[in-house]
């Protein structure tokens, strides 16, 4: 792996093309939490565009601009009223813009095989930074990077302004303008008269939060892939209580493809069959992720383990939310098991456990939520303080690769630094579509070889196409 040399070339501000037309959005019940999480790093690489790097820059500050005109939020700040509510204050401020080049990285050395090359990180600004610094720091941020042969486009936003739903809605909606669209295709809904809106207030000390997790502790990062075939015998296993070796009759695969893998606007890739009854896939798929990092811990079998999955609630609600809904609107699932227990019993054990919490998190559930954090206002709990938790953030439902600039869809998809300690997990699509996943896994060293040298976890995992 050769030295990235990331040189920053220039740094400027860019401000929204039109004045907004909203003046301040309060901060919601789903937002707040998210004040002491770091702002979203993620990416995507491309190759080069059919024209000098130099007018790319051109394009994508023209069309950046273009596109906080239908953010508005994103080009404030937070501002903190004297009741301590915390509002986003839509005054058409600026965002960062960094242009960096990175002349001796190619597309090959991000697909280097074994760990994420720590090159990656230096394609992303605002390391370390809190959300709460939104108070005096822009919102988001965009830092375009040369390689070689291609070229990375770094989204750096705010977590308590976006989640990843939204995040994606707008890193989509710059693509689509940089490649030439007069009109956007989904508009972002602002409302706030939501059941996440509340006159709770959460009280911070001077100067505001501090991370909820370690930083400086050792760790590995790795992506695994799943193809569409390991993701469908990874879902029989589960529903059927057997393994499915590769050489599984087709028919019985086929008889699984329409799962209820659904994109973020609700539009299905496949016909959803049962979406209750069934364990899907992508619950399968944490399961035994969930197995396999618990035997790789070596923990005590009296250990109780937990499994945190942050669900999106726009769709959970009666009446639901618009699916463009601009902020927050997740939930945390935690989900219990005792580590002697989930490794004694079969993959659809686990499974089935996690697949009753997310059923079970419903309109009533979601609310009895908002009222529990309102009699107890606190932070989100990010990381994993006992030692025996994973976080799964992100979604294969996210529409990461739509994000074509007008030159063809990207070749990956990758993150900074944010947010990232033992036991975090990031689910993204795979490249190829058709139900295929990218796990993004963070672990402590000694862990992540363990998972390696798991032959029941490996036996999924397939080289990236």
């Amino acid at each position: 792996m050769p030295s990235s040399s990331a040189t920053l070339i220039s740094k400027c501000t860019i401000f929204p093309d039109q004045k907004s037309d909203i003046k301040t959005l309060k901060l919601s019940v789903s937002d707040i939490p998210m004040l002491s999480c770091q702002y979203i790093q993620k990416g995507v690489l491309l190759t080069s565009p059919p024209f000098s790097f130099d007018d790319l820059v051109i394009l994508l500050k023209q069309s950046l601009s273009t596109t906080l005109s239908h953010f508005p939020p994103l080009a404030g700040r937070l501002t903190t009223d004297p009741d301590g509510h915390v509002h986003i204050a839509c005054n058409d401020s600026d965002i960062d813009f960094l242009v960096v080049k990175s002349p001796e990285l190619s597309i090959h050395d991000i697909f280097s095989p074994g760990d994420v090359p720590g090159c990656v990180k230096e394609f992303f600004t605002y390391d370390n930074t809190l959300s709460y610094s939104g108070h005096f720091k822009p919102l988001a941020a965009v830092q375009v990077t040369e390689l070689v042969d291609g070229v990375f486009i770094g989204c750096i936003v705010n977590h308590a302004v976006t989640d990843g739903t939204s995040f994606w809605h707008f890193f989509n909606t710059f693509a689509e303008i940089t490649k030439g669209a007069s009109k956007i295709s989904k508009s972002p809904d602002f409302c706030r008269n939501t059941v996440f809106n509340s006159q709770a207030v959460l009280k911070f000390p001077p100067g505001g939060p501090t991370v909820t997790f370690a930083g400086d502790e050792p760790l590995r990062e790795r992506i695994f892939h799943f193809s569409r075939e390991a993701i469908l015998r990874l879902k029989y296993s589960a529903n059927c209580g057997c393994l499915l070796t590769k050489q599984t009759n087709s028919e019985v695969l086929g008889e699984l493809c329409n799962d209820s893998w659904k994109s973020v606007n609700g539009e299905t890739n496949g016909k959803v069959k049962n979406n209750n009854a069934e364990i899907s896939s992508f619950q399968s798929l944490c399961a035994q992720l969930w197995r396999s990092v618990t035997l790789a811990r070596k923990l005590d079998h009296t250990k109780t383990t937990t499994f945190r999955m942050a669900v999106n609630c726009r769709h959970r609600l009666d009446p639901k939310l618009e699916p463009y809904y601009f902020g927050n609107a997740i939930q945390s699932i935690p989900t219990f098991a005792l580590a002697g227990e989930l490794l004694a019993k079969d993959l659809s054990w686990g499974a089935n456990l996690l697949h009753k919490n997310v059923v079970a998190h419903d309109d009533d559930t979601v609310r009895r939520g908002v009222e529990d954090w309102e009699k107890q206002p606190r932070l989100f709990p990010l990381g994993n303080s006992d030692g025996a938790s994973i976080t799964m953030g992100s979604s294969p439902r996210f529409p990461m690769y739509n994000n074509d600039f007008g030159w063809g869809r990207p070749l990956a998809v990758r993150s900074g630094r944010a947010n990232k300690f033992d036991g975090k997990i990031s689910a993204f699509p795979g490249r190829e579509g058709n139900g295929s996943v990218d796990l993004e896994v963070v672990l402590a060293p000694n862990t992540m070889i363990g998972l390696e040298n798991d032959a029941e976890f490996m036996q999924y995992v397939s080289e990236i196409v």
